[in-house]
């Protein structure tokens, strides 16, 4: 694995960087609650809602993800996980590839759509109105509608049997030229979102190396 340390994660927006002042001084003993442990994920969400999509023997399938993380550089590997009553997991385990398809706000009502049903009975490219694109190198489909696809093959199952957890390699990107900083999807639990917004930069603050 690389030792080299990842960037931070900064909140995407489709708006140029804004300088920020110097926050307020803020007390040193901040009053808090005790707070469901199983209700963490409300403030430590991984990251963005994707749409994964998959294909195996002529049939295609979407399935809307929340659990996923980034783990290396290069090769460039996602871990995924993917619950194993889920249409997609048999899909994606026997096929061995997936694309991740980055939806933004435009689709919310798609994305949730597409988490309430199965692809057992549903084909959820008509059923959404979303547009199958051939891929590259995987036989999974690319998805039109969103702003990004990422091209992924299994890297690594180990995990799983007993987590769940897929480790992909993306083997292709593909990315829209514009907005630089799309506004995607973040979830926060009991049927709330929240949005990508204004970005803060401190780049002139950061070592190189570090970049």
């Amino acid at each position: 694995m690389s030792s080299r340390a990842p960037a931070p994660c900064l909140a995407p927006a489709d708006r140029r960087a804004v300088t920020l002042t110097e926050p307020e001084a803020q007390p040193m003993n901040i009053r808090k609650r005790d707070f469901p442990t199983e209700k963490a994920r409300q403030y430590l969400e991984p990251g963005p809602i994707v749409l994964l999509s998959s294909h195996r023997r002529g049939q295609n399938n979407i399935m809307t993800l929340g659990w996923h993380t980034m783990l290396e550089f290069s090769p460039s590997l996602l871990g995924c996980v993917i619950a194993a009553g889920n249409h997609s997991f048999s899909l994606v385990r026997d096929s061995g590839e997936c694309v991740i398809n980055l939806p933004t706000t435009d689709l919310t009502d798609k994305v949730v759509a597409i988490g309430n049903t199965s692809g057992a009975s549903v084909d959820k490219f008509r059923e959404n109105g979303l547009t199958p694109v051939k891929a590259t190198k995987v036989s999974a489909p690319l998805i039109a509608e969103c702003h990004a696809n990422f091209e992924c093959r299994l890297y690594d199952d180990q995990l799983v049997d007993r987590y769940n957890f897929f480790i992909f390699e993306i083997v292709k990107a593909h990315v829209a030229a514009r907005p630089r900083h799309p506004q995607t999807l973040h979830y926060t639990g009991e049927g709330v979102f929240m949005v990508a917004g204004d970005i803060i930069s401190r780049r002139g603050q950061f070592k190189p190396e570090m970049l």
